[in-house]
């Protein structure tokens, strides 16, 4: 089985990117991502994303270039993850569901655990070259 992921990096004024923490009982729970989520059949990767934002943090966001794609292959499933950069054009982003949330610096990306399958990108961020 093969899903297709579509995940938002939103940075704000200051430069830090917006980060979540997988819930518990969910793949992967306790570990740090990019928001986003699963494409629906028939969906594109943008409405995905701007899909998946609006339930997840609520707000209003718009969807800009693709900034990398990863493919990676876990045990039970294998993704593939569509990085996009992406702001906030209204309202606020919040936790809406009961999801941790922080705003980190690129240099300190690596403070926090995420999946494998995010390593490449984090790497890209906190050295300023995606």
């Amino acid at each position: 089985m093969i899903a297709e992921v579509a995940a938002a990096l939103i940075q704000d004024s200051a430069g830090r990117y917006l980060i979540t923490q997988r819930r518990e009982g969910t793949h992967l729970a306790g570990v740090w991502e990019f928001p986003g989520g699963k494409r629906h059949a028939g969906e594109t990767l943008e409405a995905c994303l701007r899909r998946e934002l609006g339930e997840e943090l609520g707000g209003s966001f718009a969807v800009g270039e693709k900034v990398e794609t990863v493919r990676w292959e876990y045990p039970e499933t294998t993704v593939v993850i569509h990085f996009f950069r992406c702001r906030l054009v209204a309202g606020q982003a919040e936790p809406l569901e009961s999801q941790a949330l922080a705003w980190v610096a690129p240099e300190q990306l690596a403070d926090y655990e995420f999946p494998a399958a995010d390593a490449r990108v984090v790497e890209r961020l906190r050295s300023r070259t995606a």
